[in-house]
């Protein structure tokens, strides 16, 4: 916190005059003493949810609650920041008097949608760049006939889709005011998708607003059950600048139109695939030595090891690779990959449960380019174990991300405590640990605190440690408690955490941050 010399004149003056008779040193000046931007500064690390709650406890802390320095980036989402605003007069009124001029970035439920509240969005916050509208619970839309006006000057726009209602209405009013947006995300219903499927509606017209949006760099299509490739192909058609395209969990991609997709759109660098039907031969005949591309996520894509091999043999600028659950990735492909030197600007790798890489082919791998990793998942294999983890920690000093162990039952039992002191010693910049080992996997002594101790003292960077619940979990959540780091430790559960390599992909590429300008937590 940046506090000018003023204000430390002023408490060194409360202080002084807080001595009683000289003789104690009790200090009888309260937070009210403090400047008011010295509050503001302590306000501004508090969730908007408390903010509302100082705003009654005092005149001057509900005028520094009021302070639009503190709503810059807002989420009105009950589900994720808590605030529920229940009547559109209530919102009208927080865009009025607290949000103003300084926001730049808000998060709207279905129901506070309306063309009113759009139109006081657009006259009253003129800097609003970043906005996020969420109709995944849609059943049915507000008229949008009235709506005469839309903020302008966006440049990020992220629309949750509904399943059943059609979104062309409300598209076609806001088309005018979205041909400045660069990054672009829409959130389909993946993880709402029965096995039998009934009928597929296509809720947004994708080539209608390809032509709205000439500028778009940034391009998600996250888990949208009707997506295929003529709409990637739409996309490159009239994006000539994208650089990132995300098209995880859509299922009818196959590949199709990657290699126009490459043909078109030369500078892109991001390709986002996992969970897609992707074809072998589509994407063998991209010619992937022409490309730009840097990262790449093919995750459970299903490619044969012959197309893998002709893949990476032939990209030659890849920096983040995730290529996990592939039966087709073994230990020919990743010598082919090493021989080729292909490898030599990677500094992240998701190989999780790739069960045909053995222990052998991993360990010369991360030999060669273990120093450059930032990022490294070899979870979910059983036969990686501690003892391949305790010789390629040394090599690993640069890392920030390593993700270990698997869920699975195993005959052998890790040594937690001999890792941990590796980890402490080898690792000191690391930010995110997960371990997968399931407790009963997991052997530990009771002087297992000293490498408790040693990770916590000596990784002061690590913001995020995970571990399944169980009797190590609570010993390190202890240790971690009373040494008020409460906040690292987190509790795993066997679903894939499938962020983690994409927080390298943020930290470390400048492709997002450079557009974003922001990222929203």
């Amino acid at each position: 916190m940046d506090i000018s010399p003023e204000v430390w004149g002023q408490l060194a003056h409360a202080h002084e005059h807080g001595l009683d008779d000289g003789k104690t040193t009790r200090f009888r000046t309260t937070i009210d003493k403090l400047p008011d931007k010295v509050l503001l500064n302590i306000f501004s690390y508090l969730p908007h949810r408390e903010v509302c709650r100082m705003a009654r406890v005092c005149k001057k802390w509900r005028i520094i609650a009021y302070d639009t320095r503190l709503w810059q980036t807002v989420s009105l989402r009950p589900e994720v920041s808590g605030l529920h605003v229940t009547t559109l007069e209530s919102l009208l009124n927080l865009i009025n008097v607290r949000f103003g001029q300084s926001l730049r970035y808000l998060e709207l439920p279905m129901e506070l949608i309306t063309h009113t509240v759009l139109h006081e969005l657009a006259s009253k916050c003129p800097n609003l760049t970043h906005i996020l509208l969420d109709f995944s619970t849609a059943m049915q839309l507000h008229d949008f006939n009235d709506m005469q006006a839309f903020p302008t000057k966006l440049k990020y726009m992220c629309i949750c889709l509904s399943e059943v209602i059609f979104m062309e209405g409300f598209m076609r009013k806001i088309y005018n005011f979205i041909n400045g947006i660069e990054v672009l995300h829409l959130i389909g219903t993946y993880e709402k998708v029965e096995e039998e499927e009934e009928e597929i509606y296509e809720v947004i017209n994708i080539h209608k607003l390809k032509h709205a949006t000439p500028n778009l760099r940034v391009v998600n299509l996250y888990g949208i059950n009707f997506v295929d490739d003529s709409h990637i192909e739409a996309f490159s058609s009239n994006c000539i600048q994208l650089e990132c395209l995300a098209v995880n969990y859509c299922a009818k991609v196959v590949g199709s139109s990657l290699k126009t997709l490459f043909q078109r759109c030369r500078k892109l660098k991001c390709l986002l695939m996992n969970q897609t039907s992707l074809l072998s031969e589509h994407v063998s005949a991209v010619e992937w030595e022409k490309t730009q591309l840097q990262e790449l996520d093919i995750t459970a894509t299903d490619l044969s090891t012959e197309c893998l091999t002709d893949l990476l043999t032939r990209l030659s600028n890849l920096r983040w690779l995730s290529v996990g659950q592939q039966d087709g990735f073994n230990d020919s492909v990743l010598r082919a990959f090493t021989e080729r030197g292909n490898a030599r600007n990677l500094i992240a790798l998701d190989v999780d449960s790739s069960d045909n890489l053995s222990e052998d082919a991993l360990y010369k791998f991360i030999c060669k380019y273990g120093p450059q990793l930032r990022g490294l998942v070899l979870s979910g294999m059983p036969h990686i174990t501690d003892q391949l983890w305790g010789s390629v920690l040394p090599i690993l000093k640069n890392a920030r991300i390593l993700v270990m162990g698997t869920a699975d039952r195993m005959s052998t039992k890790i040594h937690v405590d001999q890792l941990m002191d590796a980890i402490a010693s080898s690792c000191p910049i690391l930010e995110r640990l997960e371990l997968r080992w399931d407790p009963e996997t997991l052997r530990f002594s009771d002087k297992g605190q000293k490498a408790i101790d040693a990770i916590r003292v000596r990784c002061l960077k690590l913001r995020c440690l995970v571990l399944f619940d169980g009797r190590y979990y609570e010993i390190v959540k202890a240790n971690f408690d009373r040494a008020d780091r409460n906040t690292v430790l987190l509790q795993g559960t066997p679903i894939q955490l499938t962020v983690t390599l994409m927080m390298v992909a943020v930290l470390t590429n400048l492709i997002m941050t450079n557009i974003v300008g922001i990222v929203p937590t």
